[in-house]
């Protein structure tokens, strides 16, 4: 869990900590004595270059890849010599550090995973006479014409109490037979009727398992196994059955039970090197997204722009931007852009050939840090995975972070028209790494020089 408002340490006290740790060589000794969150600790001593007896624990194949990074190998050359996997290299790229459920970044930021949860409902079993029961299924009312478990308890008092039958039936609204079949045939303990055995027993016994279609019938199946090899789709194969075979309601088969037997793969059904046959090759159903279903893009917690205050969308007070990011040739290359709401004022920041979300963050940080702090409002972005770092960018400039919706470029729509402006000077199709920071202020400049008819014809630094 991330603290509603970070810890704020004294310089007095980081100095205190980086004299004590030089002097006694251990750092979470020193961290706990002075009341200082180990990962911040290790942070600081790491920037300061202390190296202790702890941090030597080192990962050897870390450190090779990291001396080869700066012989100036490209990550995937580094991260095959060392025989690394792709996720590793970019936490070492980056400085990452894994910890138990989680990960800490270079400047202390510690993010912690989710614990797992499979779907909010672990499975649950109960063990029952005759063997387990799943209890989602046990607690699924199908229809009112089957017993609930409320009804089995409310028998169960009613009979301890010394009501009949037919006064127990009554009572629960249902036929006397009901009630004595139920207490025949689920009365299994010596202790009489229990409610929650009957249940389970219940559920077990609706069960009507019976064998697949393809495994009961040999001749469909060698049929379906045979169009399968000639590349037919199940769909042409359960239609074609209806020609082939038009007085012979036995060999009949939908496509959905042709898909599931080479998906399932049950014993004694369709092999499952026959998925390779259908058009796409698949040999497992891939999974679909459910409607509406959005999984979360960052892992830090991001606020939605209907959360931003009404004094942005009047455009009446400056210091509330916009920004997002052109892009390059093949999406070799980027900048970013930012434009404040009000005057329409231009800041640029320059990428290169990286866009991933710590060198949009540094770049952002960049240019905006000669703003005055009453120009330090908000900034609302799209959702792209280049703003994961919004959080440390916040802490670092004191600008409150919104996102846009989904599929919502109007939202921002003074960037996107800005973006527009800039591909005067940014031309789709070109390879945007080299413009290097003087071209970008320069761009910026004659951008902010002009004339604006959405400001009466004045210029942005003049409003």
């Amino acid at each position: 869990m991330q603290r509603a408002t970070p810890r704020v340490y004294s310089a007095e006290l980081k100095a205190e900590f980086l004299r004590l740790v030089r002097e006694r060589q251990i750092i979470s000794t020193v961290a706990r004595e002075l009341g200082i969150a180990r990962p911040t600790a290790y942070a600081w001593a790491r920037k300061a270059g202390i190296c202790t007896s702890e941090a030597r624990k080192v990962n050897p194949r870390r450190e090779e890849f990291l001396r080869l990074r700066a012989a100036g190998l490209t990550r995937a050359q580094a991260r095959k010599q060392v025989g690394a996997d792709a996720r590793s290299a970019i936490d070492w790229d980056k400085g990452i550090t894994i910890i138990n459920r989680g990960r800490v970044y270079p400047d202390g930021r510690v993010v912690r995973y989710p614990e797992r949860n499979n779907g909010g409902v672990p499975e649950r079993r109960s063990r029952a006479i005759g063997g387990s029961v799943d209890l989602e299924v046990v607690e699924k009312i199908i229809h009112r014409r089957y017993l609930s478990l409320v009804e089995r308890e409310q028998l169960q008092d009613l009979r301890r109490s010394g009501l009949s039958i037919r006064k127990i039936a009554s009572e629960l609204g249902r036929s006397p037979s009901t009630i004595s079949r139920e207490l025949n045939r689920n009365t299994v303990s010596s202790r009489g009727y229990m409610p929650h055995t009957a249940h389970r027993l219940s559920v077990k016994r609706r069960a009507r398992p019976r064998p697949p279609k393809l495994v009961a019938n040999t001749a469909l199946r060698h049929y379906v196994q045979a169009k399968l090899n000639k590349k037919w789709s199940p769909q042409q194969i359960s239609h074609r059955l209806i020609k082939d075979f038009p007085t012979s309601s036995e060999m009949r088969v939908s496509t959905e039970t042709i898909y599931q037997a080479i998906y399932v793969h049950a014993r004694g059904e369709l092999k499952r090197a026959l998925g390779k046959q259908l058009r796409r090759g698949r040999l497992a159903r891939k999974p679909r997204k459910q409607t509406g279903v959005r999984r979360p893009r960052f892992v830090d917690p991001m606020n939605s722009i209907g959360q931003r205050p009404a004094v942005v969308e009047s455009r009446t007070v400056p210091g509330h931007w916009e920004g997002d990011l052109i892009i390059g040739a093949l999406g070799g290359s980027a900048i970013a852009t930012l434009v404040e709401r009000s005057t329409r004022f231009v800041l640029l920041g320059r990428l290169g050939r990286e866009r991933n979300a710590e060198t949009v963050r540094d770049s952002l940080i960049a240019a905006v840090a000669n703003l005055p702090a009453s120009l330090r409002g908000t900034l609302t972005w799209d959702q792209g995975a280049e703003m994961a770092e919004h959080r440390a960018f916040s802490t670092a400039t004191s600008f409150e972070v919104y996102f846009a919706d989904p599929g919502s470029p109007w939202q921002r729509g003074t960037n996107e028209n800005t973006n527009g402006l800039l591909r005067q000077y940014f031309p789709r199709g070109t390879d945007l790494a080299g413009h290097g920071i003087d071209d970008l202020r320069a761009v910026a400049q004659e951008l902010n020089e002009r004339p604006r008819k959405s400001l009466d014809w004045d210029t942005p630094p003049s409003v």
